[in-house]
């Protein structure tokens, strides 16, 4: 497997900085383990308080999840398209759309922790089995130009700042 290296600033819009400063070290073991801790942490999380909001207005616990799912999906798209020099520019998408219409609170818990289980286990093999010319790859998302290696911190990261969201309002 190929040696990943942070992403220069000019490969990605400067919105997601935040997300790809939360990646420590090489980024393929660090999302390996971020799924372990959290699914970990989630699955202690006990059903009756996954529809819990911090504050009006805000996603529940399930919601969270569910735009995680949603945002890797969206992102591993990207990244995929763009690892295979399709260049045509991908649009954006409205998270709070995303998250409105998918009805979250309705599902299963369990179910929502497995989907995304699996999703970062496929997106691993994905990742997994990128050659290094692949990550210099650019494309447009969102108006934007983004690279493949940025797409991957940024799957990292997102998880991680929703994480931290996670267990510093919602469940301690």
């Amino acid at each position: 497997m190929i040696k990943f290296s942070k992403p220069s600033p000019t490969e990605y819009a400067p919105f997601y900085q935040s997300y790809i400063d939360k990646v420590e070290g090489d980024v393929y073991p660090f999302l390996e383990k971020q799924m372990l801790r959290f699914i970990d942490y989630c699955s202690k999380i006990p059903d009756e308080k996954t529809e819990y909001r911090y504050d009006e207005g805000k996603w529940s616990i399930k919601e969270v999840v569910g735009h995680c799912i949603d945002t890797e999906r969206v992102m591993a798209y990207r990244l995929l398209r763009i690892s295979r020099k399709d260049f045509t520019p991908l649009p954006g998408f409205d998270e709070n759309d995303y998250v409105k219409y998918a009805k979250f609170d309705d599902r299963e818990w369990p179910t929502l922790l497995l989907e995304l289980h699996h999703l970062r286990a496929a997106n691993l093999q994905l990742i997994s089995n990128l050659r290094a010319e692949q990550l210099d790859y650019t494309g447009m998302a969102n108006t934007h130009p983004i690279s493949a290696r940025a797409l991957v911190y940024i799957i990292a990261g997102h998880l991680e700042h929703h994480f931290s969201i996670l267990t510093s309002r919602y469940v301690k």
